[in-house]
């Protein structure tokens, strides 16, 4: 069942790392704090030559949410599901990369409950969310998936495998961690957290919390932030305060998966930048020390948006992965 009304919101961005701990009495005022700015100035842009900023958005109606979704590339086989970061939606995804991956797989993209263009009432909980991942997917009749999860939706999509493990294919953990008791996994600094929740963002906020403080990494950041412009120029939807201060409360409530990270059967592909400044590439490390059917792979001159920064490469690497 589809809807053409998705709700219109104003977007807000950045995103947290697993080891922020806030006071849930203080949830509701902080969003909206973070709220009152528009999302960032967007570059005007020019024509597109990406396949995937042309593809249509799309929606599916469940007993408890419309979710709107864009799907690309070739159809059948295993389709391979985009589960997106803290305060991001789909206009947020690099075209670079979406445009690697669909050259080979079926790539789905959407919004979770509440979230961007879908209706729905938004998740409180990393569970919550991977039940919205779960509701979505049994709500476009697909039975199996391959699921890549960056930064909070990493955590998002280890929950959804633990939940319903015959649902996930592969794995793919991108810009995360287990969450929990990850032991010396080092905490975030009070000046990622201080950038991270300024009222408003512009490009030196996100350069300094997904790329390396080098030439090379404004260089590669500012490019990735100009091809998000296509999609953002025109986009209706975003971060409502109720929204992201249930997003909010997810991650500071966020037990992790560090005590069930065994059970992950999955072949597993865990990637990350060196110089993630969000969540430290240690919790990736981790995880792999714990798992054998693991890969990891570690980005020397990157940071949490590594698979921006890298697209053509990540993309291949992840399309290797799932062969």
């Amino acid at each position: 069942m589809t809807d053409d009304s998705p709700v219109g919101r104003v977007s807000a961005p950045s995103a947290l790392g697993s080891n922020t701990r806030l006071n849930p009495g203080d949830l509701w005022d902080g969003a909206v704090a973070l709220y009152v700015s528009a999302r960032p100035k967007v570059t005007k842009p020019m024509s597109t030559t990406y396949a995937a900023d042309k593809v249509e958005t799309r929606y599916v109606t469940t007993g408890s949410a419309t979710y709107a979704y864009r799907r690309m590339g070739p159809t059948g086989g295993v389709p391979l599901v985009m589960v997106l970061r803290f305060r991001g939606t789909i206009d947020y995804w690099d075209p670079a990369l979406l445009d690697v991956l669909a050259a080979e797989r079926d790539v789905i993209v959407f919004d979770n409950r509440g979230l961007g263009y879908s209706s729905g009432t938004p998740a409180t909980s990393v569970e919550d969310l991977a039940d919205g991942v779960v509701d979505f997917l049994d709500g476009l009749g697909v039975g199996e998936a391959d699921l890549l999860g960056w930064s909070l939706g990493g955590y998002v999509s280890q929950g959804v495998a633990l939940k319903r493990p015959k649902l996930v294919r592969r794995l793919v953990i991108a810009g995360s961690a287990p969450g929990g008791a990850v032991p010396n996994m080092p905490r975030m600094s009070a000046q990622t957290w201080q950038v991270a929740t300024k009222p408003e963002n512009v490009d030196e906020d996100f350069l300094y919390l997904f790329f390396p403080a080098d030439e090379a990494g404004r260089r590669a950041g500012l490019a990735s932030l100009r091809r998000l412009d296509t999609r953002l120029a025109g986009a209706k939807s975003g971060v409502n305060p109720q929204a992201l201060a249930a997003q909010i409360q997810a991650v500071a409530t966020f037990g992790g998966y560090w005590h069930r990270i065994e059970e992950l059967a999955q072949p597993i592909l865990i990637a990350n930048g060196a110089h993630d400044v969000m969540i430290d590439p240690w919790g990736s490390w981790a995880m792999s020390q714990k798992l054998p059917n693991t890969k990891l792979v570690i980005y020397g001159d990157a940071g949490h948006g590594f698979l921006f920064q890298h697209a053509e490469d990540f993309g291949r690497e992840v399309l290797a992965f799932l062969r």
